[in-house]
């Protein structure tokens, strides 16, 4: 399956989810900069990049219940309106990153519109993408997306386990891919989510952080570090918090150092 058509699919199950919720909650202010240019798509196992929205209640769990970190206020990540203000964060419209030595962010952009959809993070040896959804005041999204990306997963022909981790429930797949030759080979990929404040932050974690302790902790920390720009415009739950390349990416460049 091609990047292209995955990220089709993604954005049909977001705009279906959202279709179907049809409320709309209000907004707060936030910061939105001018695309100053296009990124392709670099990710590492494209094929996990799919499942991420739509109904799936699970059997243990109420649907709409907020899934977060006891300290996620404290320790992320964060919402606009925690993060610290000195701290030199990369602006990207609807989500900040903190910038350290050997990360190198990508933007992931939607053929045709140029809209900016995704960011992915290398780091440690490993990949990190992020997406910041807009999500209802009192109630979450991570426990009713898990079940559709485990339906999905399973009719790719993957596996997956569901566990608790630091960020609450998550799960790790199996994902069938193609490699550089042609040949199918299998992916493993880590699904992460935190419902904050009136959105929802979902990560998909490959490479080195999935059998490394080191990689995982550096990565954790770089999602913990992530702040939410929720922005004031109205939206309905699941859309996607609109992302802009910063003013300092001079062009399509595919890969930043930050």
């Amino acid at each position: 399956m091609s990047k292209r058509s995955d990220r089709k699919n993604e954005k049909a199950a977001f705009e279906a989810a959202a279709a179907d919720d049809g409320a709309v909650d209000d907004g707060e202010s936030g910061d939105e900069l001018v695309v100053a240019g296009a990124a392709d798509s670099a990710a590492e196992g494209s094929q996990v990049e799919e499942a991420a929205a739509g109904s799936g209640a699970l059997d243990d769990v109420v649907a709409d219940a907020k899934s977060a970190p006891e300290n996620r206020a404290t320790d992320g990540p964060f919402d606009s309106d925690e993060a610290n203000p000195a701290r030199p964060y990369v602006d990207l419209g609807g989500i900040k990153i903190l910038p350290r030595e050997g990360l190198q962010l990508r933007l992931e952009v939607e053929e045709g519109t140029q809209r900016v959809v995704a960011v992915g993070l290398d780091f440690a040896g490993s990949t990190l993408q992020v997406q910041a959804f807009a999500a209802p005041r009192s109630t979450g999204l991570w426990h009713d997306i898990r079940g559709q990306i485990r339906e999905q997963i399973g009719s790719q022909g993957g596996s997956l386990v569901e566990r608790d981790g630091v960020f609450g429930p998550e799960l790790v797949a199996e994902v069938p891919a193609t490699g550089p030759d042609g040949k199918p080979v299998t992916r493993l990929a880590r699904f992460i989510g935190v419902d904050g404040p009136r959105w929802f932050l979902r990560g998909v974690i490959a490479g080195d952080a999935m059998t490394s302790d080191d990689s995982q902790a550096a990565v954790e920390e770089l999602f913990r570090s992530v702040v939410v720009v929720r922005g004031q415009s109205p939206m309905p739950p699941r859309d996607l918090i609109p992302l802009t390349i910063p003013k300092t990416t001079a062009g399509p460049a595919t890969t930043t150092a930050i």
